[in-house]
């Protein structure tokens, strides 16, 4: 099994839940792929089950609340001032300075890297159409092996 992973601002940031909900849209023709659908965020558990209720979503939040995935990974960024205080609340008190770039990766069982999709403008997102497209890409010389 593949992953298919997004980086995502957090619950409060409207771009991301809509890219969120549109991901649940598709979620059924990705994992018929054999791709597994994982989402990760600065939020706190707490507000990972808020957003997963508030946008209906059968797939798995993680929280990287510390941002040290995101900065290992080289898609963090410390954020402008005016995001301190929420981005402190929506992380439990564990973060106050980092967001991640909003991102989407593909991930084959080896580790390796099969797609990715960065873009520093939150509010361009790869559309869940392109994705299931690109998936049914990836897939196709493996099962022609």
């Amino acid at each position: 099994m593949c992953i298919k992973g997004s980086f995502y601002r957090g619950g409060w940031c409207p771009y991301c839940n809509i890219h969120l909900s549109e991901i649940q849209e598709v979620e059924s023709e990705i994992l018929k792929l054999g791709y597994q659908i994982v989402a990760i965020s600065p939020d706190s558990y707490k507000n990972l089950d808020i957003s997963g209720e508030k946008n209906k979503l059968n797939y798995s939040l993680y929280s990287d609340g510390e941002e040290k995935l995101s900065k290992v990974i080289g898609i963090a960024f410390k954020a402008p001032e005016k995001y301190d205080c929420m981005l402190y609340d929506s992380s439990g008190g564990i973060n106050e300075v980092f967001l991640p770039v909003p991102s989407v990766f593909v991930i084959g069982t080896d580790g390796e890297i099969l797609f990715e999709y960065i873009n520093p403008d939150y509010k361009t997102r790869l559309s869940a159409d392109f994705l299931v497209t690109v998936l049914k890409n990836l897939k196709r010389p493996i099962e022609n092996n």
